[in-house]
């Protein structure tokens, strides 16, 4: 038999034979067979199949970049400098009580807030029961020594209400009568505890806010604390009835103790012309460093509205009727004073 004539395997050269319809074959050892050895047949061996290119992956889009990321301190700078533009061109308004809204919003609140937050760490519950519009009266309990949970107050229904409520405060005639204080209370909305000034307020749709218990309430001494005391003559009632307006019960904890009042120097607050002159373990005998507060932890909750606007207009001058709608809403706020006491794990976490 003669020898087969063995073909070297060529990818380039099977590829060119597999045009033209002709198959090779190798033999085992790849160079051909021993005389005699039958011709063993390898399979032809399969032409590497040449793998796609990975298709990318979609890229995510990407993530707008937040507004203080974007140039945000540019804009701050730029907004802050048009803001000093305003005021000393005088290119902004007041209100007829003399309420500056921006610079409430940009100033009075900014300095405020981080006090709130960072400080005595405000929680709010029941913001939901504060109407979103027209007016209502914030009624609350008032302790502290210094008035500080009125501006607490007024922080935590600003930026805890959906439609960013600022609440317009009725203050003592003494706040009026002090330098710098008067016209800052001025500009952030607060205005004399008067009839005709909160009626005019409620019935232009503003959410007002008053502490019945005044210099009783912020100047009782310590032993004291979280037990109200007697709230006037109904006066903020009959408001309310005049306007229509529903009234809103508020408890706050923790403004009790940021100065826990031990004793009062009665003389003295006479010479100065003050209802009060507290002793705190810190004040007088730390100096100006005992009157910073202590650092408690604060609880402001807002009850259920009661509604006014169902008596008829004469109900304002009802005495009886006056007194029963004062004894609830201060009963409201006790009962929620105790309830969030027993809750409270700590003063100062």
């Amino acid at each position: 038999m003669a020898d087969a004539k063995v073909i070297p395997f060529d990818d380039d050269r099977s590829r060119g034979a597999a045009g033209k319809g002709a198959t090779r074959r190798r033999g085992p050892g790849g160079s051909g067979r021993r005389k005699g050895e039958p011709a063993a047949v390898r399979e032809v061996q399969p032409l590497p199949v040449q793998q796609a290119a990975p298709v990318p992956e979609p890229e995510e889009p990407a993530v707008p970049e937040k507004p203080e990321e974007r140039g945000g301190w540019d804009r701050r700078i730029a907004g802050g400098l048009s803001f000093l533009r305003r005021r000393i061109t005088g290119d902004y308004d007041v209100d007829e009580f003399g309420y500056d809204k921006e610079l409430t919003d940009q100033v009075l609140m900014s300095l405020l807030r981080p006090i709130a937050e960072k400080y005595f760490r405000v929680e709010v519950k029941g913001v939901e029961n504060i109407p979103s519009e027209g007016g209502a009266l914030i009624v609350s309990n008032h302790s502290g020594t210094l008035p500080l949970d009125g501006l607490m107050l007024q922080v935590a229904v600003h930026d805890n209400h959906p439609a960013e409520r600022h609440l317009r405060l009725l203050a003592a005639d003494l706040v009026f009568m002090l330098p710098v204080v008067n016209e800052l209370a001025r500009k952030a909305g607060h205005t004399l505890a008067c009839a005709e000034d909160a009626q005019r307020l409620l019935e232009g749709g503003e959410l007002v806010g008053v502490m019945p218990e005044g210099f009783k309430g912020i100047g009782k001494p310590f032993s004291e604390r979280y037990k109200l005391q007697r709230f006037g003559r109904g006066g903020f009632v009959s408001t309310a009835l005049r306007a229509g307006t529903p009234i809103v019960p508020c408890s706050i904890v923790g403004a009790e103790e940021i100065y826990p009042m031990i004793g009062n120097a009665k003389t003295l607050a006479r010479v100065l012309g003050f209802p009060y002159f507290p002793i705190t373990p810190t004040f007088p005998w730390l100096g100006p460093l005992g009157a910073v507060p202590l650092p408690t932890k604060w609880t402001i909750q807002f009850g259920e509205p009661i509604a006014t606007d169902g008596y008829p207009p004469e109900a304002a001058e009802d005495p009886m009727l006056m007194f029963n709608l004062t004894d609830q809403v201060r009963e409201q706020i006790q009962h929620t004073l105790y309830k969030l006491l027993v809750q409270r794990r700590s003063v100062f976490f």
